[in-house]
């Protein structure tokens, strides 16, 4: 039980073992968990003599207890008074107590469906992994998007493939050619879905039972935009420690140079972003996070002090100021504080990270960010490299390009497919009966925070960086951090977002000890990122932004 993949591998294809390998318990699902399942399936589908494995378990044991206002929660040891307890190590399912699925449902079902989609060099391949069943009974459709903009879509008429055959087709031949070949997207995406023809006893037709998307070819290289500094005109005035930027009644920036950091941003004299943008390596631990006593990330990250940051400016300089821009240097040093702010660094051994942060303003209301990040080199494994900030709570409509529809993490995304969403903050958030980090979407391309009238900010990935980890929330990372309940939780009075460069996985081989695979750990070294920054209004869309800048 809780075999690693590397040892139900090493098994399997030891020689002399002639039985088949069934993990009996696996993939612990406590909490915001499950991370490198869609690796054991890959190990499982491709080994012979691995016959799969039990997730441990299927629902959250809580039981519905009383408070005392009269509402109900779902209580785990020591909620009764009973003692010795295990705390919530009794919540640890793929369902919560009602069964209401947790977002690592979906990754089970995608590692699961019967019928597999892969792309490689020209061919799809289309895989029926029944081993009784044709696919006679199935509906194959297709759909192809271009930056998340659905361009066509169909019916993918297919002979009926044998139990443990495949069929294969150049995708060149299919019926989304001469849609991707008339396509300007950067990005194109092929999505094969397979519903059900007829009801069965266990459900009803139309049913979703295979979902895969394969990225097709790209047509071009795509070359990194520049702002054009002709775009637009400021003003700018520097009053004391506050440079305020503006371009008319369309947008306003207030600078403060002794934090070095932004002190507000109007968007049609709508108060958008409140505070920041700040670096940030934290976050609220998981479950898995606190496995493994003296050895788990939330004992090493705390014996670092990385729980315990604050950020001092070192040095804030304008490099150049025009009327068509503005352009900001930021040196600040990471410091592992006590319980009051430092105002100066007494110990450099207490100096945890040094970041440069380039402010880049233009005329037209763009920023762009620029941030290098230094690592102190003995620091664990870090949570998370990125950047927060607070945004007003009236910006509560989120609509992002990436991953999802639901809650996704680097090392638990295969099931959620890249594609154009909307969701309202407080509908992304995941109520974890304990909890901790949740609620984040995976590789996104660009994400816009609006009000109901359509004025906000909007942000993206910028010159060659990467996709990020978005997240957004009305709970603070300390307030996820401090709660033992769900129903615990406060609100804070503005929005918390965090864009991150790299986010630490969520692990879940087991919860006792840490089990992030290496390739989901973020070292201590150096790490350079690039963010664009941009008001929005109800007459654009981060669409039309995104594809500005490609």
């Amino acid at each position: 039980m809780y075999m690693r993949i590397w040892d139900i591998v090493k098994v399997a294809n030891d020689p002399t073992e002639t039985r088949p390998l069934i993990l009996c318990e696996y993939s612990h699902a406590m909490g915001n968990s499950n991370g490198n399942i869609h690796e054991y399936w890959e190990a499982i589908d491709s080994t012979f003599g691995l016959q799969g494995g039990f997730i441990w378990e299927w629902a959250d044991q809580g039981l519905l207890k009383d408070a005392a206002n009269g509402s109900k929660h779902w209580a785990y040891g020591g909620d009764f008074g009973d003692t010795p307890n295990d705390l919530n190590f009794c919540v640890h399912g793929v369902t919560f107590p009602d069964r209401t699925p947790h977002p690592a449902l979906h990754e089970f079902k995608y590692v699961y469906q019967p019928i597999k989609v892969s792309l490689r060099e020209e061919t799809i391949k289309i895989t029926n992994t029944y081993f009784y069943e044709t696919t006679q009974a199935l509906e194959f459709s297709w759909a192809v998007h271009g930056d998340g903009c659905e361009l066509g879509s169909g019916i993918l008429s297919l002979p009926s493939i044998e139990p443990q055959s495949n069929y294969e087709i150049n995708w060149k031949s299919g019926p989304w050619y001469s849609l991707w070949a008339s396509s300007l997207a950067a990005e194109n995406f092929l999505t094969v879905t397979v519903k059900l023809l007829q009801s069965t006893r266990w459900v009803e037709s139309g049913h979703v039972i295979s979902s895969s998307q394969v990225q097709l070819p790209a047509k071009r290289d795509v070359v990194p935009h520049v702002i054009k500094t002709c775009d637009g005109t400021m003003h700018t005035e520097i009053v004391g420690d506050i440079i305020t930027m503006s371009q008319q009644n369309i947008w306003e920036l207030k600078f403060n140079i002794q934090r070095g950091a932004f002190e507000s941003w109007k968007v049609e004299g709508v108060p958008v972003m409140l505070e920041g943008i700040l670096p940030c390596f934290w976050r609220a631990p998981t479950d898995n996070d606190k496995g493994g006593n003296v050895a788990s990330y939330l004992y090493r990250w705390k014996a670092a002090c990385l729980d315990n940051v604050f950020f001092l400016n070192e040095s804030c300089a304008i490099q150049n100021k025009t009327d068509r821009l503005v352009k900001i240097e930021v040196v600040s040093l990471g410091i592992a504080k006590a319980e009051e702010k430092p105002s100066t660094v007494s110990n450099k051994s207490n100096i945890l990270f040094k970041v440069n942060m380039t402010y880049t303003i233009y005329g037209s209301g763009d920023v762009i960010m620029e941030c290098n990040v230094k690592p102190n080199s003995d620091l664990p494994p870090l949570p998370r490299v990125g950047i927060e900030f607070h945004l007003n709570k009236s910006l509560d409509r989120v609509r992002w390009y990436g991953r999802g529809p639901f809650e996704c993490y680097p090392d638990r995304k295969a099931a959620a497919h890249v594609g154009l969403y909307e969701k309202n903050v407080s509908d992304m958030h995941v109520p974890y009966i304990a909890p901790g980090e949740c609620s984040g979407r995976a590789d996104v391309r660009w994400v816009t925070f609006q009000n109901k009238e359509g004025t906000g900010i909007y942000a993206s990935m910028y010159d060659g960086s990467p996709p990020m980890q978005m997240n957004a929330s009305y709970y603070t990372t300390t307030e996820l951090d401090r709660a033992t309940h769900n129903e615990e939780l406060v609100e804070g009075d503005d929005i918390e977002v965090h864009l991150d460069h790299k986010h630490m996985g969520v692990g879940g081989d087991d919860s006792w000890s840490p089990a992030v695979h290496e390739k989901y750990l973020l070292p201590a070294s150096l790490y350079s990122f690039s963010v664009r920054f941009c008001p929005i209004t109800a007459a654009t869309s981060g669409h039309d932004i995104y594809k500005s800048q490609l």
